[in-house]
């Protein structure tokens, strides 16, 4: 669920939270490398209300070689007035990427509330970093020991969807390096309230040039400027140094209302340094720095189209009825009824069906099976669990459940294991409704490895053209490393000259969910695999979206 949006409870309270960005900077922290500077890295921790133990937020980027980092990278959470939200900041001088937190060099930490920073009035808030051992060990000796400080700033985030993209270059810049020319980079910078900036975005570093031309860029204008089109935007351009003491080479000043005017006079900026300017009578810049590319556009979420009714999302079960699944009357198949725990093809149609059913409006859901003989004799890989192949809906998960449970009943498990005409069958109906009204979801529920792999391929590659996504769960103890070719993570599916769109499946074992840290209760293991199998659901629905030029649909429409 997304930060800050509250789970729907008919009868009861919404509270109500704002979205604050929290930016982190420190000055003189401890240099903890021999024959360099610190390689600083924030990490932000939160108590739960209820709990007395932190739990990890998220972490900046590492900041190469510096005692005074300003962190790039933001921390975004909800607000809440009334609730005491306990923060834990702790900083490290990074000496392996890949280490554990207890192998990296500890600088000190900070303990505060959300309150205390939001309470500041957008002012820098500033505290001495505690090094709890090291403090011990000062006053042992009665001396203190300063760790440096970190400067903490919240602001309300301005939902703003407009995505920038962005390139510069500049022009006889000024030479800093004493065997070369200069490794100029940019630093953009987002004007505060108390009119200091915040660092938002840094280039990359060109090496050993006065002219460089940056790499397009992309940034959120809810990050360069709150949203706020005339708010001042501060750029600095920098020659890299290895040690970290980067040199100054001057710095201008714009907005983004004159960037969108894009390239041209306008956008033509002197880069100044203000100590040059003061002691040299003919000083006139430092170089030139020009935007070549503006382009902005707005970026819509997942729940833009779920909210505006835009969009319908369908949710269809395929479910796995080949022998190798074992007798269902034998209970050690993977297919056995037990009144008393649900079997993992059940415990999937559940986990995932009842998150999705919640964004269908009718509740009714084609179910389908595969890979089983029936009453007639005939094979068949694509049938109606409730016997009625022109209408084979089922009303809620429960009655997916007993169409599934009465089906066992009625068929022989048989084989082989085909998913193309499942896939197909989805995909049908999909092709006729391509204008963002709907939204198809197939869940496949497998044991086994696919007979029709060539055709399997082949379908996906067709239904990723369509608005489709397909979820696999494989149940049981089999070999499922071909699953991985379809989940494509490495790379979009080909199949001869035939090429996906995009990626539109989703494969995830099951048994990577029982046990283990998930423990023996089955519903802990289908929160965690419905989780994983839906992550990626609403990037594959709006990658459509984009690719089709489907807008959600304004209030008034919907």
């Amino acid at each position: 669920m997304a930060a800050g949006i509250a789970p729907f409870n008919p009868g009861t309270s919404v509270v109500p939270s704002t979205q604050v960005e929290i930016s982190v900077s420190c000055r003189n922290l401890r240099d903890r490398d021999l024959f360099s500077k610190s390689d600083p890295v924030c990490i932000l921790y939160t108590k739960n209300f209820k709990s007395e133990t932190f739990y990890e937020f998220g972490r900046t980027e590492t900041i190469k070689d510096t005692l005074n980092p300003d962190f790039i990278k933001k921390f975004v959470m909800s607000y809440y007035f009334e609730e005491c939200q306990h923060l834990k900041f702790e900083l490290y001088d990074v000496d392996s990427a890949n280490g554990s937190l207890d192998q990296q060099d500890f600088l000190g930490y900070l303990e505060c509330t959300l309150g205390e920073i939001v309470g500041c009035g957008s002012k820098l808030e500033k505290k001495l970093l505690r090094d709890a051992e090291r403090s011990k060990l000062a006053c042992i000796r009665g001396s203190a020991i300063d760790n440096g400080k970190i400067i903490l700033r919240a602001e309300e985030v301005n939902i703003c969807k407009d995505k920038l993209t962005l390139q510069f270059q500049a022009t006889n810049l000024d030479k800093k390096d004493f065997f070369g020319k200069s490794d100029p980079f940019l630093i953009f910078y987002r004007a505060n309230e108390d009119r200091s900036f915040t660092a938002v975005h840094k280039t990359e570093v060109i090496k050993n040039t006065l002219n460089p031309t940056w790499q397009p860029f992309n940034v959120m204008a809810s990050v360069l400027c709150n949203g706020d089109y005339d708010r001042v935007i501060k750029v600095e351009c920098y020659d890299w140094d290895r040690d970290g003491g980067h040199d100054f080479i001057g710095e201008f000043t714009t907005n983004l209302q004159t960037l969108l005017k894009g390239a041209g006079p306008e956008n033509r900026y002197e880069a100044i340094n203000p100590k040059k300017k003061a002691k040299k009578k003919n000083y006139k810049n430092s170089g030139e720095v020009r935007l070549m590319f503006c382009k902005v556009e707005t970026i819509y979420s997942f729940l833009d189209y779920i909210k505006s009714g835009r969009t319908q999302l369908n949710f269809t079960v395929a479910i796995d009825f080949t022998a190798s699944n074992g007798n269902p009357s034998n209970s050690t198949s993977l297919h056995y009824y037990n009144p008393y725990q649900m079997n993992q093809y059940a415990a999937a149609i559940q986990a995932v069906g009842e998150i999705i059913q919640d964004y269908d409006s009718d509740k009714l859901f084609p179910t389908l099976g595969f890979g089983a003989r029936l009453p007639d004799g005939s094979v068949s890989h694509e049938f109606a669990l409730n016997c009625n192949p022109n209408n084979p809906y089922c009303a809620g998960i429960q009655g997916i459940l007993q169409a599934y449970y009465d089906s066992l009943q009625r068929v022989q498990l048989y084989g082989p294991t085909n998913f193309s005409p499942v896939i197909n069958h989805v995909a049908k109906f999909a092709s006729n409704v391509q204008d963002g009204s709907h939204y198809f979801i197939l869940l496949i529920i497998t044991d086994g490895v696919i007979t029709d792999m060539n055709q399997t391929i082949k379908s996906i590659i067709q239904a990723s053209y369509l608005p489709m996504s397909i979820i696999i769960v494989g149940v049981g103890s089999a070999d499922f490393e071909a699953m991985n070719i379809l989940d494509s993570d490495d790379g979009l599916l080909h199949s001869g000259q035939l090429a996906a769109q995009r990626d539109i499946v989703q494969f995830v074992p099951f048994r990577d969910f029982l046990g283990g840290q998930y423990g023996s209760r089955m519903h802990v293991s289908q929160a965690y695999l419905a989780k994983e199998v839906l992550a990626e659901i609403p990037e594959q629905f709006l990658s459509y979206m984009k690719l089709h030029g489907i807008l959600p649909a304004s209030p008034t429409e919907a």
